[in-house]
């Protein structure tokens, strides 16, 4: 399946991640953002662990996280749908995973975010309201007629992150559905149908050190109640949440904006939150990939962080440097972090 003709959606309603790119964290939100680096040194790991509740106001403290960003996501991800309705696709045959998937971020929501959101059921007769987008939906539990659209997209376009439905079948998973409207580099529509391994072989190095293996074989084990987590990373230029194939022209450009002097406020870490859920009753693995974003100059009001990144790039492998999207500007940001690392000097 090939990668379709890509529009940049319209910039109207000055939305924070396009256009002008208004995004600004809160000092709550940059307090609470989850820095990935634990040492001075990056190497590719399996780095799964149980998705467990963390500390209330962490992004682990509710199953789904959901944060000041909210609605402007929500509103950015509807803009990218209305260009491009193919980020949506699910194949027919986890049409029971669909359903599955709606009940569990319905359930979590409602269960975690009480204020902005409720679940009734009555058998098959199930009504949901989003008070945060001013949404109320009375329908019914296993007929689609019954929603504005198919569960899968309906709940996911209320969700912060982009979601992908894995069938296990063969022995291995295969990318079989997803929401994805904040890819990192990767397009659904060219993806696919992929098995595990064909999905993650453009990954440089961490093949060659068998992380996909391992975490192949983690997954096909997962259980039921048990989700499993972990972070990934990467940089961006400017808080643009849709980086993927199709976007490839306008984060191009992004890029071609960037310079040493604009390097603070233009440049951001990326942070993604994934989680691993294996669906009942459907046995497929729902991924969630919830998006972070931090511009340099938020980062580095925690120095500590700042001074970690600045070891942590200083000392990448060259393949992940590239890959991780650093290529062209590494030395300029060493440069601008470097100021809080004068004990490396």
């Amino acid at each position: 399946m090939g990668v379709a003709e890509h529009a940049e959606p319209d910039n109207s309603g000055d939305l924070p991640f396009r256009g002008d790119f208004t995004f600004r964290n809160s000092q709550a939100a940059i307090n609470r953002f989850p820095f990935p680096f634990t040492s001075d040194s990056f190497m590719y790991a399996v780095n799964l662990r149980p998705h467990l509740r963390g500390e209330p106001g962490s992004v682990f403290a509710a199953a789904f996280d959901l944060d000041e960003h909210y609605e402007d996501e929500c509103a950015d991800r509807a803009l990218t749908l209305a260009a491009d309705p193919w980020r949506c696709q699910v194949l027919p045959h986890l049409a029971q995973a669909e359903w599955d998937t709606l009940a569990l971020l319905m359930e979590s929501f409602a269960a975690d975010y009480p204020a902005w959101f409720s679940l009734a059921k009555s058998g098959d007769a199930w009504h949901w309201i989003n008070r945060k987008l001013g949404l109320e939906q009375r329908f019914t539990f296993g007929d689609p007629a019954s929603l504005p659209c198919p569960p899968f997209e309906y709940i996911t376009r209320q969700a912060q992150g982009d979601f992908t439905l894995q069938d296990q079948r063969d022995g291995t998973l295969y990318l079989d559905g997803g929401m994805v409207t904040a890819a990192a580099d990767w397009s659904l529509n060219f993806n696919l149908g992929m098995s595990f391994q064909e999905w993650h072989a453009p990954v440089p190095v961490a093949g060659a050190l068998g992380v996909f293996d391992r975490a192949e074989r983690f997954l096909l084990r997962l259980k039921e109640g048990a989700p499993s987590r972990r972070l990934n990373w990467s940089l961006t230029v400017n808080p643009r949440l849709d980086t993927g194939t199709e976007a490839a022209p306008f984060v191009a450009a992004d890029k071609a904006s960037l310079t040493a002097q604009n390097i603070g406020e233009k440049l951001c870490l990326r942070v993604e939150l994934q989680t691993l859920t294996r669906l009942a009753p459907s046995g497929a693995i729902l991924f969630g990939i919830r998006v972070y974003l931090i511009r340099m100059r938020e980062l580095t009001a925690r120095p500590e962080w700042a001074r970690r990144l600045h070891r942590v790039l200083r000392g990448l492998h060259p393949e992940i440097l590239h890959y991780k999207g650093l290529a062209g500007y590494h030395g300029p940001l060493l440069d601008y972090l470097a100021a809080f690392d004068r004990d490396s000097l």
